[in-house]
C-alpha cells in the first residue's frame, strides 16, 4: 500500500483531517517501532502487578459497584471477557462503516500513548481488523459519556473478539464506497454477518483478552470525539460555504456592500467577524471582480439593508470563532489518554492511578456549543430565503421566484421546508450536557451525556446543510430573474456549478431532487472549491 494512504498513530499528532481520511477516504493506519516500545512498556507494568498479586482496580477487581470484589488469578481473563459482553448493551441504528472506522482508529490512537496497559499483540490485531474493514455493528445509542462511551466501545471490542456481528460487504473485497463526498444521500443496503465469519473470511484472528485489556478497549470518550471530529470538519466547510451562499442572495436582492467596509469591522475587532467581512468583500463587487448587478444599482436610494444582509459578518463571524474553539477541544481530546486506571512507568511512579479522564464533559460541552453556533447559519439563512420569495421584500423578484404565480407555486413550500428544519434545530440545540443521571448504583454519579451531544450536533449540521441548499437554489433562481445582468466572477462560477445540476424553474416541477443535488454540492465542498479556485489564481 502506498505510504501516502497511511496515517501513523502515536497518540499525540492525530488531526481531524486524518480521522476523516481514515473514515471516509480509505486511509489505513500503522504504528512505528517507537510506539510499539511505548505500548510494551505500559504492558510490562501490568504484568509486574499480576506477578506481585497486588489488588488493583480493573485488573483483579470487579467494576463500578463491584470494585471491592477481588477476582482470583485464574479468572482475570474471564473478567475482561464478561466486561465486554455485559457492557455491549447499546440500541438504535448502527454507526455507518465510516464512523465505525473513525471510532476504532481513535481508540487505537489512545492505546498508542502507552497509558492503557494493553498488549502489543492486541493493538496489532486491532490495526489489522481496521485495515481489513472488519467493522463491528455498533449501535449509536447507549452511552452516558462517563465512564467513557462504554456501550458503543464494548460493541466495537465484542466484534473484534469474534462475537456479535460485523458489516458484510460481500464480494466487494471487503470494501465499500464512502459517502462523505460522493452520492451522500445514496441509500446503502448493507447487511451484517457473524463477526467470527467476517474475520475468518479476511484470514484474521479474533482478539483474545488478557488482564486489563477489556477495560483498556472501552474506557474513553472516543464515540463522542469521533462523531465530534466529523461535525467540526463538516462545520468548517459549511460555514465558509454559507458566506458564499449569502453573497449569492445578496446579489439577487441587490444588496449594499457598505456594511462590509473594513473600518466598521476594525472598530469591533472580533476575529470571525473580520474574517467574514473580508471574505464577502473579496467575492462581491470590486475592481477585481465587478458585478453588473451592483453597477446597475449604483443610483439606488436605499441607504441600508435588513439585518440578514447587513449583519452577516457579526452573525456568521461568531460561528467561525465557535468552530475554532471547538476544534481545539476536539483535537486535544483525540490525543488524550482516557483510561482508568492509567498506567505509568516514570521515575516518580511505576504502577497505576485511578482517575477520571474518561469523563466526557469536555467534548460534550464543546459540541453542545458547536450545535448552537452552527444552527445560527440556518436561522439567518431561512430569513434571507424569506426575502427572496416574498415579492414585498425582494426588490422586484416575482412571488416565490416563479412566473405565473397562482398556477405555479414556485419556492412556496421549499421555504416551508426550510422553516421546518430551522424549527427542529431550535429543539435540538438544547444542551444535553446540562443533564446528568446517576448510574452504576451511584458510583458513577455524574455523567456528561456527550453521546447525544455529538449525535444531535450531526443532526443539526445536516439540517443546516439542507437549509443552505434551499437558499442557494433560490438565490440562483433570483439571479436568473436579474438577467442579462451578471454577478461577479466567483459567484457566476457558483451559479454555473448549480445550473450544471439543476436547471431554471420556469414552471412548477418536482423540486426535492433539485434540493438534493444542491445539498450534495454543498456537503462535498464543491461550492467552496469552485470559489477558492478563482480566488487562489
Amino acid at each position: 500500500m502506498s505510504t501516502d494512504k497511511i496515517v501513523y498513530l502515536n497518540g499525540n499528532t492525530l488531526k481531524i483531517e486524518d480521522l476523516i481520511n481514515i473514515g471516509y477516504r480509505g486511509y489505513n493506519v500503522s504504528i512505528t517501532q517507537e510506539v510499539e516500545e511505548l505500548i510494551q512498556k505500559g504492558r510490562n507494568v501490568i504484568d509486574d502487578i499480576l506477578k506481585s498479586e497486588k489488588t488493583v482496580y480493573g485488573i483483579n477487581t470487579g467494576f463500578g459497584l463491584f470494585s471491592d470484589v477481588i477476582i482470583p488469578p485464574d479468572q482475570v481473563k474471564m473478567l475482561q471477557v464478561n466486561l465486554i459482553r455485559s457492557h455491549s448493551s447499546g440500541v438504535g441504528t448502527p454507526l455507518t462503516p465510516e464512523r465505525t472506522r473513525m471510532l476504532l482508529a481513535l481508540r487505537i490512537n489512545v492505546l498508542t500513548k502507552g497509558y492503557s496497559g494493553i498488549t502489543l499483540e492486541t493493538v496489532k490485531r486491532a490495526i489489522k481488523i481496521l485495515n481489513g474493514n472488519c467493522l463491528p455493528l455498533v449501535p449509536e445509542k447507549g452511552t452516558v459519556g462517563a465512564s467513557g462511551d462504554l456501550a458503543p466501545l464494548s460493541h466495537l471490542a465484542l466484534g473484534m473478539m469474534g462475537e456479535g456481528k460485523m458489516y458484510d460487504f460481500g464480494d466487494s473485497g471487503n470494501t465499500f464506497t464512502s459517502n462523505l463526498e460522493v452520492d451522500v444521500l445514496e441509500h446503502r443496503n448493507f447487511k451484517f454477518s457473524s463477526a467470527n465469519e467476517i474475520l475468518k473470511r479476511q484470514n484474521l484472528t479474533p482478539i483474545e483478552l488478557n488482564a486489563k485489556e477489556g477495560l483498556a478497549l472501552i474506557n474513553g470518550t472516543q464515540l463522542i470525539t469521533s462523531l465530534g471530529a466529523e461535525a467540526v470538519y463538516r462545520c468548517k466547510v459549511l460555514a465558509e460555504t454559507a458566506n458564499i451562499i449569502t453573497a449569492m442572495t445578496f446579489e439577487a436582492l441587490k444588496g449594499l456592500t457598505a456594511a462590509y467596509h473594513p473600518l466598521i469591522h476594525a472598530a469591533r475587532p472580533h476575529s470571525g467577524q473580520g474574517k467574514v467581512a473580508a471574505f464577502l468583500r473579496s467575492i462581491l463587487h470590486s475592481d477585481q471582480f465587478p458585478s453588473e448587478i451592483t453597477l446597475a444599482n449604483k443610483d439606488t436610494k436605499k441607504v441600508q439593508d435588513s439585518y440578514t444582509l447587513r449583519c452577516v459578518p457579526q452573525v456568521h463571524g461568531i460561528v467561525f470563532d465557535t468552530i475554532d474553539f471547538v476544534q481545539g477541544i476536539i483535537n486535544t481530546e483525540m490525543n488524550s489518554a482516557t483510561d482508568n486506571p492509567m498506567v505509568f512507568d516514570t521515575e516518580e511512579l511505576c504502577g497505576t492511578i485511578s482517575g477520571g479522564n474518561f469523563h466526557g464533559e469536555y467534548p460534550a460541552k464543546a459540541l453542545d456549543y458547536l450545535t448552537i453556533g452552527i444552527h445560527e447559519l440556518s436561522n439567518i439563512s431561512e430569513r434571507r430565503l424569506e426575502r427572496l420569495v416574498n415579492s414585498q421584500l425582494s426588490d422586484g423578484l416575482p412571488s416565490f421566484l416563479v412566473n405565473g404565480g397562482g398556477l405555479n407555486s414556485g419556492f412556496m413550500i421549499a421555504h416551508c421546508t426550510s422553516a421546518a428544519l430551522v424549527s427542529e434545530n431550535k429543539v435540538l440545540v438544547h444542551p444535553s450536557s446540562a443533564d446528568t443521571i446517576s448510574t452504576s448504583s451511584a458510583k458513577e454519579d455524574h455523567v456528561s451525556m456527550g453521546g447525544w451531544s455529538a449525535r444531535k450536533c450531526l443532526n443539526v449540521v445536516e439540517n443546516v446543510e439542507n437549509v443552505l441548499a434551499i437558499e442557494l437554489l433560490a438565490a440562483c433562481q433570483g439571479l436568473d430573474f436579474r438577467r442579462p445582468l451578471k454577478t461577479t466572477e466567483p459567484l457566476e462560477a457558483v451559479y454555473q456549478l448549480v445550473r450544471s445540476k439543476v436547471t431554471f424553474m420556469d414552471k412548477d416541477r418536482f423540486i426535492q431532487p433539485d434540493i438534493e443535488e444542491v445539498y450534495k454540492l454543498i456537503r462535498s465542498g464543491q461550492v467552496l472549491n469552485v470559489v477558492n479556485s478563482i480566488l487562489n489564481k
